[in-house]
């Protein structure tokens, strides 16, 4: 029996393009959304991923960039790929490290580090 691959969303708003995945995957016989995150617990995402049975993770800035709890959440499930699908925080450079190679960015928000960009003068 193979076992599916689990996919990990991260949002902030609407939640549009986290809506397009989950229905693409929706009968998918190997990749599953296993989770949306979000840092907003006003996003219009949480109530997309209710209507597809998705569970669903709220975070405070604090856990995100101060504590292991969402790598170790991830790791947990585990987690194949994560999509930045409109998140709007820096993906601090700890997290970059640990799922190194399974995020993709799909939003032109900014995706990296704070201490990766340069200031312009």
């Amino acid at each position: 029996m193979m076992l599916k691959k689990n996919i990990a969303i991260f949002a902030s708003g609407s939640g549009s393009n986290a809506e397009a995945i989950m229905s693409y995957f929706q009968k998918h016989p190997a990749i599953h959304v296993a989770l949306i995150l979000t840092n907003n617990p006003k996003a219009f995402v949480l109530k997309r991923a209710k209507k597809f049975q998705i569970s669903t993770k709220v975070f405070q800035k604090e856990e995100f960039y101060n504590s292991i709890h969402i790598p170790e959440m991830l790791n947990s499930l585990p987690i194949d790929l994560i999509v930045l699908a409109g998140f709007m925080w820096l993906v601090p450079k700890k997290f970059i490290e640990i799922f190194k190679g399974k995020i993709m960015n799909i939003h032109p928000a900014l995706a990296c580090h704070a201490s990766r960009l340069t200031p312009h003068a």
